[in-house]
């Protein structure tokens, strides 16, 4: 069986185990999409009063903040545990992974399946769907691939970086507060338009950690807000490629990470 096709057959089995659990499922779903709607809420309540953020529509907020849902949900849902890496190692639970028939960091992401991203994910696509009635998007057949790719270069990127992080734990065990940083900046940074901020922060927020690359330079691109940009356009059309270059530099360092670990028995 393909590395993909095991990916597959051990998340449809964690889905169906918990489903076994109906009524836990929904209450994790149902707190996936509370959670990420209500920061949505804020959001517009600022802007009923104001009427617009840097220039940027409720609309076209709410589809900036659709569009960083969506690549958050598909990331929760195709890497949600990579975050516990740090705990199998410092706990010594990591020796179970390195004795077992599938890749290592593969059996690590499909431990158990992440179900609060659904309720990420459908919040994301729902808010979205509605924010693309409320903007002028001509969704022609090289946009809505752009879009595609946009959504899952973002869960590559936010994924990549999390890796990064968690494969330090081999050397340091404890990298939580790093991850709890990274998380902070997603969540406080990538659902609205860079103009709010800064030079230095526009700068750190695109180069330092990628947060632009996500969902704002991309949304200028569907929106046609590039001459805005403080950085060349062609950026925001390669935003997709960034989440390949990320995850495919996080595989190296966990790789070269990987041989730092010692088991707890020794």
């Amino acid at each position: 069986m393909t590395t993909l096709g095991l990916y597959i057959a051990l998340m449809s089995a964690g889905l169906k185990g918990e489903l076994q659990y109906r009524l836990n499922f929904v209450i994790w779903v149902a707190m996936g999409v509370i959670y990420q709607l209500t920061g949505f809420v804020f959001i517009w309540v600022l802007l009923s009063r104001f009427q617009e953020l840097a220039g940027w529509s409720l609309g076209e907020v709410a589809f900036l903040y659709g569009l960083r849902l969506l690549g958050h949900g598909l990331q929760l849902l195709g890497f949600g545990y990579i975050h516990m890496l740090e705990i199998y190692v410092r706990e010594g639970l990591f020796d179970r992974f390195l004795v077992r028939p599938v890749p290592v960091l593969l059996h690590i992401i499909v431990s158990r399946f992440p179900v609060g991203a659904i309720g990420d994910f459908g919040s994301g696509l729902v808010l979205f769907l509605v924010a693309n009635s409320l903007v002028a998007v001509d969704w022609s057949p090289p946009a809505l691939a752009f879009a595609s790719l946009t959504v899952i270069g973002a869960a590559l990127l936010e994924a990549g970086l999390k890796l990064m992080v968690a494969s330090l734990s081999f050397r340091f065990l404890s990298t939580r507060s790093i991850v709890f940083v990274v998380d902070d900046v997603f969540n406080n940074f990538g659902n609205y338009p860079l103009k709010i901020f800064g030079g230095v922060a526009q700068f750190v927020l695109t180069f330092g950690i990628p947060v632009a690359f996500i969902a704002y330079l991309p949304a200028t691109v569907l929106l046609g807000r590039t001459s805005e940009l403080a950085v060349s356009p062609v950026l925001a059309y390669l935003a997709p490629l960034a989440g390949a270059m990320v995850f495919g530099l996080a595989l190296l360092v966990w790789r070269h990470e990987l041989p730092s670990y010692q088991s707890a028995g020794h």
